[in-house]
């Protein structure tokens, strides 16, 4: 059985991860893969009710580490209902964040130290990590300004550009130190030119 394949796509909010979800998607397809696309936190219906939570902007209250646990709580739910099946049944799995993005928002913004984010890790993931990693890398005052074109901010998206700087910084770091795994897209292209990297990057997949 041919062996699955898994791509996640990291980024600041307004990265535009979430627009181009759909291009990867038909550009494998096109290609041949059998494509499964899922997001986090979500993916399951307990992740999206956790989901929920998490982004509804009336629970101001939330502590940084309730954040982190729920995250994982939704995170080991999808490993064990979506991802591991359809990655043993040969599928390509395209998934809208995953635990790059705890380091990043809940590590980088939010502070927690990266040693407590590591045990969550190899509890629910083991030594399991993705294949390929599209992180989608902008300005955080343009990614900004495209957020502010959506609807009403969630709970992240209304945070200040310090936190986002700090993300920006730790996903850069992380695509740094793991440079086999991460491909970074330069979103702040014209549409075109960004699809174009990211079918580029692509024709790598065997």
């Amino acid at each position: 059985m041919k062996k699955g394949f898994f791509i996640t796509l990291e980024g600041i909010e307004g990265a535009g991860k979430s627009t181009m979800v759909n291009f990867v998607e038909n550009s494998l397809i096109k290609a041949g893969h059998d494509v499964v696309k899922t997001r986090e936190p979500g993916g399951t219906k307990i992740g999206e009710q956790i989901r929920e939570i998490l982004l509804n902007n009336e629970n101001n209250k939330l502590t940084s580490d309730t954040e982190l646990l729920l995250i994982f709580a939704a995170r080991s739910q999808h490993m064990k209902e979506i991802i591991m099946p359809a990655l043993s049944s040969g599928k390509t799995i395209l998934c809208d964040r995953f635990t790059d993005a705890s380091y990043a928002y809940q590590g980088g913004g939010r502070g927690i130290d990266a040693s407590r984010i590591n045990l969550l890790e190899k509890w629910v993931q083991s030594d399991f990590r993705p294949n390929l990693t599209l992180l989608f890398d902008l300005d955080v005052s343009v990614g900004m300004e495209r957020t502010k074109k959506r609807s009403k901010a969630d709970r992240f998206e209304q945070e200040k550009s310090i936190f986002f700087e700090k993300v920006r910084t730790c996903y850069l770091k992380r695509a740094e130190d793991e440079a086999d795994r991460f491909r970074i897209i330069n979103s702040e292209l014209p549409l075109q030119k960004v699809k174009d990297e990211i079918a580029a990057v692509l024709k790598e997949i065997k």
